[in-house]
């Protein structure tokens, strides 16, 4: 009866630590990063036990051995992955959408165009004062597109240092945390409700990692993760309970670098997906719209001062500059106050002279500001479209991912009302067992 007595009482003990598993799962169904447990169960048997002629020798019940996570490693693998892809694709995005703004919001195309068509007007009575007037007006409209389109890339650049700066202290942040994380798990004991809920922190901190940077992460047998940047040859991040520093710099010709400290050693890292990768994408970008913007304003002033040179204004004096330039290129300013000073006439032409206007026009189609400043736009406008079809894409690649973890991981209330309707009957078997053999010991008892 003791046996009996014993198997029951395992029972009750066992398949209590299921109930309470169970019991977990359903409590934490929508919890972010939770994973699903299960208790894993052994039977207890006895050293040396044989089936013999004289009598078989039975089993001494059921025995909780631990807590276990149902995971599936490269399934999660598969999401950091995906969730890398797309937050590249995603932070690109959010920088051509950014230089679009800057290179449409000030209307640089069309104040290009009312410049020159302004010129016209001036060729067609070039003794009047009005035409002449709204030409230096319309020189002040192209000045202030240039400044404000230089100014807009500026500001953008330094939107994009802020971003870059703040992903890399957060990326950080989860490193420190994640190494404490694995510390915890080097002194937790396997199996145990305290060991599932380190690895669920775990899990998060990387999924978290991936979105700012692409991870190659390595578990060992207590489950503690070795975390390198930019793919598996990249440098280590993470190792046991010690984490690295990630710094950022913008180079001279507006590109950026990353690189990573870590036991004395100063790496530099070339992140493939996640945040960063995005904005080594905006910064390349950035800079390229405003190389070719400065270009344009550069190619602009030389030329219409070189035509100013060429000709005479309204009281027979060679033509003074039109625009000032300060520092950079897009920082132009017009110099030409007086409307007399166009230069419309040729040198010996009257005041109804306009040859010189003529060579206007000719810079206008040999240098093509404005096709080039269209072709910089739709340029732009096109790679944006094409990463905004792409990261639809990424979306639905990530979301199936999630959806293929989450059919191991994630919690079925369905499949944990089963189980629990299962585990409560083995529970109350047990207990019938124990009750059955206190009756019968106590009939024997009685006997006696």
């Amino acid at each position: 009866m003791s046996d009996l007595l014993g198997i029951g009482a395992s029972g009750v003990r066992a398949y209590q630590t299921a109930l309470t598993t169970v019991s977990e799962n359903i409590a934490n169904a929508a919890t972010p990063g939770y994973t699903r447990r299960s208790t894993a169960l052994s039977e207890i048997t006895v050293a040396g036990g044989s089936i013999t002629t004289r009598g078989i020798n039975n089993g001494s019940g059921v025995l909780a051995t631990g807590v276990n996570r149902v995971t599936d490693m490269f399934r999660a693998a598969d999401v950091r992955s995906a969730s890398a892809d797309l937050s590249r694709t995603e932070t690109g995005i959010t920088w051509l959408d950014r230089i679009e703004g800057a290179l449409t919001g000030n209307q640089l195309g069309d104040r290009l165009t009312s410049f020159f068509n302004s010129a016209k007007a001036v060729a067609a009575d070039p003794s009047a004062t009005t035409p002449r007037t709204a030409m230096l007006e319309s020189a002040t409209s192209v000045a202030n597109a240039f400044a404000g389109t230089g100014k807009a890339l500026a500001s953008i650049t330094a939107d994009l240092d802020t971003t870059a700066e703040n992903a890399v202290q957060t990326l950080d942040q989860l490193g420190a945390a994640l190494a404490k994380v694995n510390d915890g798990l080097g002194r937790a004991t396997p199996g145990t409700t305290g060991a599932a809920q380190l690895a669920d922190q775990r899990d998060q901190l990387l999924e978290q990692m991936s979105a700012i940077s692409d991870v190659s992460v390595a578990l060992d047998t207590a489950g503690r993760a070795t975390v390198r940047l930019g793919g598996s040859a990249g440098p280590v991040f993470v190792g046991g309970n010690q984490a690295g520093h990630v710094s950022y710099t913008r180079n001279d010709d507006g590109t950026v670098a990353f690189s990573l400290q870590r036991d004395g050693t100063n790496v530099a890292i070339a992140p493939q997906g996640g945040v960063l990768a995005g904005v080594a994408d905006g910064a390349q970008r950035i800079a390229a719209a405003r190389d070719q913007v400065n270009s344009i304003a550069s190619q602009f002033v030389a030329g219409v001062n070189g035509v100013q040179a060429q000709g005479r204004d309204l009281d027979g004096n060679v033509g003074t500059a039109m625009f000032a330039v300060g520092t950079k290129p897009t920082e132009i300013t017009v110099s030409l106050t007086d409307p007399r000073g166009v230069a419309a006439a040729s040198v010996g032409g009257g005041p109804r002279n306009n040859a010189n206007l003529a060579n206007l026009d000719a810079l206008r189609s040999a240098g093509g500001f404005e096709a080039k400043t269209s072709g910089l736009v739709a340029s732009n406008a096109a790679t944006l479209a094409g990463r905004r079809t792409v990261a639809e894409a990424q979306s639905s690649i990530r979301d199936g991912t999630i959806a293929a973890r989450d059919a191991v991981s994630g919690v079925n209330l369905d499949n944990e009302a089963v189980d629990l309707l299962r585990f409560q009957q083995a529970y109350q078997a047990s207990s019938r067992v124990i009750q059955v053999a206190r009756e019968t010991l106590q009939s024997i008892l009685n006997i006696q």
